[in-house]
């Protein structure tokens, strides 16, 4: 996959519109996680120093296609100011009149935030009308937001129709970490996929199976797997309706020879409560009256031996309920082990990713996506809209 990147352009004496993903938590009207914010940097600053005038566009929360002040960007933009180290200007909308003028009033190097596209339906519907209205703002089109990669919106995938467009230095970034991990890994290669449930992995477990030579199933989504093997899970999450799906699963891995690492011992609790006392279930059996809440010890080992002889490993998703601190040591000891490896280390998922942050050990992985769902569906060998109107 090549995609045209910014340094393929000349930005001098240019209007860029640059989509970001500025989605970040606030907290009484300030931005409480700016990760976001400082992920796009480097591509505004590029072309800021590139000769370009900059409009930028970011959708934040979910207001329904309605002009909302409570999902306004303004407290985003002040943020966004400070990390930049210039003004950034505020639009009175996302597209009319007004903004026209603003726009059309910018000087070399100003920096302009539209306000959020998601006041307008149309956003979300792909309306071609709304995409070439966007476009106006523009003379270049540059996406950097990974995370809505996934999404064929206008300012994701709609606007690439009117007007050159090119890949920002995070999107270039993430595909350079992930395409290799579906066509030509590194070998070995490591696979940890947990979470909750097997509904939401299974396309990405069956697509990894093509170039894994290991597969980790951790996480809620482990106890249908080793209940489809016959092992008693006691009260643990189970999904019926995906056993014959997890069998077919464990049978297709089998076939090519990939090793599957599922729970050999766990801990467990009585109820599903952060208080509940922690039970060590030295086999892969789980007592009826207990539910399985993280790994134990031997499945750990398994795992930190699997990627110590790793050469690539990527992880989507938590090994148990690492949010009550007595059931985070699996989780934990997998990322301090992705931070100690020498492999190519890719974690992507949101909450693999607030894992590795809650333990501080981001600096130590090779590439930390920012887009949770984007990551699964590339993972998945999905096509991104949003990607694809990137290619060369």
């Amino acid at each position: 996959m090549i995609l045209n990147t910014i340094r393929d352009y000349d930005f001098s004496n240019k209007k860029a519109l640059v989509r970001v993903d500025f989605n970040v938590p606030l907290k009484d009207g300030v931005v409480t996680d700016d990760t976001r914010i400082q992920a796009a940097l480097p591509t505004i600053s590029y072309l800021l120093e590139h000769g370009a005038t900059v409009v930028v566009m970011s959708h934040f929360g979910r207001p329904k296609g309605k002009k909302n002040p409570e999902f306004s960007m303004a407290p985003i933009a002040k943020r966004f100011s400070e990390l930049l180290g210039k003004q950034v200007i505020l639009a009175k909308d996302v597209i009319g009149p007004e903004v026209a003028l603003q726009v059309a009033g910018l000087k070399k190097g100003d920096v302009l935030l539209l306000e959020n596209v998601r006041f307008y339906a149309e956003e979300e519907t792909n309306d071609p009308e709304f995409s070439k209205n966007l476009a106006s703002f523009g003379d270049v089109y540059v996406n950097d937001a990974f995370g809505t990669a996934h999404r064929a919106h206008a300012s994701t995938e709609g606007v690439a129709h009117f007007l050159p467009s090119f890949a920002g230095f995070l999107i270039e970034k993430e595909v350079k970490f992930m395409a290799p991990l579906l066509e030509n890994p590194d070998k070995p290669f490591v696979a940890i996929i947990g979470g909750s449930k097997v509904s939401s992995k299974i396309s990405v477990l069956e697509s990894l199976v093509r170039t894994c030579n290991t597969i980790v199933i951790g996480g809620g989504m482990a106890y249908t797997f080793l209940a489809v093997q016959g092992h008693s899970i006691g009260k643990s999450l189970v999904e019926e309706d995906y056993k014959e799906t997890a069998a077919s699963f464990l049978a297709k891995a089998k076939e090519k020879g990939v090793q599957v690492i599922l729970p050999v011992d766990h801990l467990c609790g009585e109820e599903f409560k952060e208080d509940t006392a922690v039970v060590t279930i030295d086999s892969a059996d789980i007592p009826q009256n207990l539910i399985g809440m993280d790994i134990g010890p031997k499945t750990v080992a398994l795992i930190v031996a699997a990627v110590s002889q790793a050469k690539s490993v990527v992880w989507n998703g938590p090994m148990g309920v690492f949010e009550f601190n007595s059931f985070a040591n699996g989780t934990l000891t997998v990322a301090k082990a992705l931070a100690q490896s020498n492999a190519t280390t890719v974690v992507g998922g949101g909450d693999s990713v607030a894992a590795i942050n809650k333990f501080n050990l981001a600096d130590k992985i090779s590439h930390v996506s920012t887009g949770g769902g984007a990551s699964l569906e590339f993972l998945e060998g999905q096509v991104l809209p949003g990607i694809k109107a990137l290619e060369k």
